[in-house]
């Protein structure tokens, strides 16, 4: 059998222990599917800080891991142990669970403290690392690249999505198979969207506290290894099976236009604080992974809240990072990354810095300076809330316009000032430092809280289920119930939460920027109030096939049928708010229900409820593919939150002649063609109950009748209709 190189290109030893460098020492242990070690062997060689052997006859599926002798003195923050059998950080594949007890730590559990050092054998209580076979033939694939203008995200989870979806087989339910499966992609094509977000597939535990509750987790936010395809959602099984299934789900995916972006954690790892496991990182080189405490090396640095913060500012740990993202673009076909908690990426020092050696080498490098880059650009340490401070060629999740839109249509007092800048690609945050309305990734709810259907129907978490007597989760919720809290049989109730979702799904799905829906929203999915279910592995967080809100779906896939049709809605750049030249009007217009532009006391008007954004379509700046000037039709938007009906006066000027495509207040989406009386107007233009959605004729003006809480969209016909 060929030879393996077998690197440890991680087994680092960082500069305070290059005096004792003789003490250092790596194994390399191979065990057989029982998990018996069958050989061991030395890692005699070493440069660059890196240990590395060869070994003959080793081939696909073989498991191994290391044991790295070195110095441990947790007040220096130094970790070795030989006793733990360590996970590569660079395996391809890993296999097996984490099974939690005292082998598992370092030092010696029950002391109180990190001081002396534990003797017992980890192996048979942890993963094990796999030699996989690279080989796949990926055929014609090829990135979808996606322009973010014409960008659609769905957050979505691979088992949630697919583990009870009827029409799946019930061996590839939950895996990476079953997403790949043509009714899952028929889903996700019928409904509109442009690519999947994948919540984290990089191989990570359960944690103790949540093992001991009788939990899982779900959510996959405690990483161990950044190369390795979660397992727990593969078909094909652990010997390196789950990797060629993860590249052909991809590979489908893109047969279907769809990309795959990642939703990845090189903030943290499993490995906790001071009194967590020793796994992989702590043991081969805690200095380097992990940023220690300048004052206190024994003290770990936290701006994650998850016990350790992974230290990037050390080249080392930097190359892992980029060795990872390169890795899962080259070999494994991916389209993009989502960086949970990235102002960690970017503290250089202790405050997040767009300066800082991870963008640097981000932007410059060959392979990643193309693919999508998303940060979510907050995390808990000093100045985290980075919204609208990360460099050129990276989008952000837009907290401020979930929190801007959310507020409006729960009829807080904001006026309407800050929800202009949101609709329109939150030129405010982006435009200054030479970036689009593509940075604005724009959502309104996410996995991290409510669902939709959520949103509207509890004012308060419900957070039992996970064995926190309800401390955890966010409690600024933003949410409204409609008047009572959880399920009804109310059927006026039901009709406002549903109005509602449409409002919020509408106001999304209508604004500049690439939108991002969050998996199962469009089908009505429930959490039953919970707002963190990061531990719940089954029917609370998985989609439920069987109970889907057709209306509201039909009433999504309208919507990006719309958004995708209209390049009005999918600008490349922000508007200016000027008359472009042979033009008579600006390329955007804010209007009054009374039909006159917003004035500088309007916008500053906490009380203003209503808002209508005309969308000029002869005034695009955009280009297509051939250079050819973009045109589109001329759109009015009328946005109106507040629960009374108001007559809104569309001045001739910006047209005569209307159609209706949208009117949330309607159940169902009829559009409606404009009559030409005998002086001129629209008629029957809302779809909503006789007698509120009639429009009044005049020899200038058109007056159209918006219902309370209501988003109504109106096409302007040219001669003729």
């Amino acid at each position: 059998m060929e030879a393996v190189i077998m690197r440890s290109t991680h087994a680092t030893v960082c500069s305070p222990w290059l005096t004792v460098l003789t003490l250092i020492s790596v194994e390399l242990v191979l065990l057989n599917a029982d998990g018996d070690v069958v050989e061991t062997y030395a890692l005699i060689d070493h440069e660059d800080f890196t240990f590395h052997g060869r070994v003959n006859g080793i081939g696909a599926g073989q498991r191994y891991g290391y044991r790295v002798h070195g110095p441990y003195d947790a007040n220096a923050g130094l970790r070795c142990n030989a006793a733990k059998l360590l996970i590569d950080p660079y395996a391809r594949a890993i296999t097996g669970n984490l099974r939690w007890g005292p082998e598992v730590f370092g030092y010696a559990l029950g002391r109180g403290d990190d001081q002396v050092i534990s003797d017992l054998d980890s192996a048979g209580h942890v993963p094990l690392s796999v030699v996989i076979d690279n080989a796949f033939d990926w055929g014609d694939d090829r990135h979808p690249n996606t322009s973010w203008a014409d960008t659609v995200i769905y957050e979505t989870h691979v088992r949630g999505f697919t583990k009870r979806h009827p029409d799946i087989p019930d061996a590839i339910r939950g895996t990476y198979a079953g997403l790949a499966h043509p009714a899952a992609i028929a889903h996700l094509v019928d409904l509109g969207v442009t690519g999947v977000e994948l919540m984290p597939v990089h191989h990570f535990v359960d944690a103790a506290q949540i093992v001991e509750r009788g939990l899982t987790n779900y959510w996959g936010y405690d990483t161990i290894n950044y190369f390795a395809p979660e397992v727990r959602y593969s078909a094909a099984g652990s010997d390196g099976g789950q990797v060629t299934e993860f590249k052909q789900m991809v590979r489908a995916l893109h047969a279907a236009g769809l990309e795959v972006l990642l939703d990845v954690v090189y903030n943290h790892t499993a490995e906790n604080d001071k009194m967590g496991p020793t796994l992989s990182f702590r043991g081969i080189d805690n200095p380097v992974y992990y940023r220690l405490d300048d004052r206190n090396p024994r003290q770990y640095v936290d701006v994650t809240g998850c016990g350790n913060t992974l230290n990037v500012r050390h080249f080392q740990t930097l190359q892992l990072v980029m060795d990872s993202l390169r890795y899962w673009v080259s070999e494994m076909h991916v389209d993009g990354f989502r960086f949970d908690l990235a102002p960690a990426l970017a503290r250089q020092f202790n405050t997040p810095d767009p300066l800082s050696a991870f963008f640097d080498v981000v932007h410059q490098d060959p392979v990643l300076s193309h693919v999508k880059l998303v940060a979510e650009p907050w995390d808990i340490g000093e100045g985290g809330y980075q919204v609208g401070n990360f460099p050129v060629r990276w989008a952000e999740w837009n907290g401020k316009y979930r929190d801007t839109v959310r507020d409006y249509w729960i009829s807080k007092t904001i006026g309407v000032g800050d929800l202009a800048y949101r609709l329109t690609g939150s030129s405010d945050l982006y435009q200054a430092d030479g970036r689009s309305p593509g940075a604005s990734v724009n959502f309104v709810v996410a996995h991290d809280g409510f669902t939709l259907r959520d949103l509207v129907s509890y004012q308060e978490k419900h957070n039992q289920a996970n064995g926190e007597q309800n401390r955890d989760g966010t409690e600024d919720n933003r949410s409204w119930n409609c008047g009572a809290e959880g399920e009804t049989a109310d059927a006026a109730i039901n009709a406002l939460r549903a109005r509602q979702q449409r409002n919020l799904l509408a106001t999304l799905l209508l604004s500049q920027g690439p939108p991002m829906l969050l998996s199962g929203d469009e089908l009505g999915r429930t959490q039953g109030g919970n707002n963190n279910a990061y531990c719940q592995d089954n029917e609370t967080s998985w989609i439920d096939w069987s109970a889907v809100d057709h209306g509201l779906h039909d009433f999504v896939k309208r919507l990006l049928k719309l958004r995708h049709a209209q390049p009005v809605l999918r600008r490349e750049r922000f508007f200016q708010g000027q008359v472009g030249k042979g033009q008579d009007r600006k390329d955007i217009e804010w209007l009054r229900p009374d039909g006159q532009e917003m004035r500088d006391s309007d916008w500053g008007d906490k009380a203003t409820t209503s808002i209508g954004m005309w969308l000029n379509g002869s005034l695009i700046p955009d280009r297509a593919a051939d250079g050819s000037t973009i045109t589109g039709d001329t759109l009015l938007i009328l946005l109106h939150s507040s629960a009374e009906r108001v007559d809104w006066c569309i001045p001739a000027a910006y047209g005569s002649r209307w159609e209706v495509l949208i009117d949330t207040a309607a159940e169902v989406q009829v559009p409606r063609l404009a009559a030409v009386g005998a002086t001129s107007g629209l008629t029957a233009v809302s779809g909503g109950p006789p007698g509120n959605g009639a429009a009044k004729s005049g020899p200038t003006d058109t007056v159209v009748s918006v219902n309370g809480r209501s988003v109504v969209v109106l096409r302007q016909l040219g001669p003729g209709g």
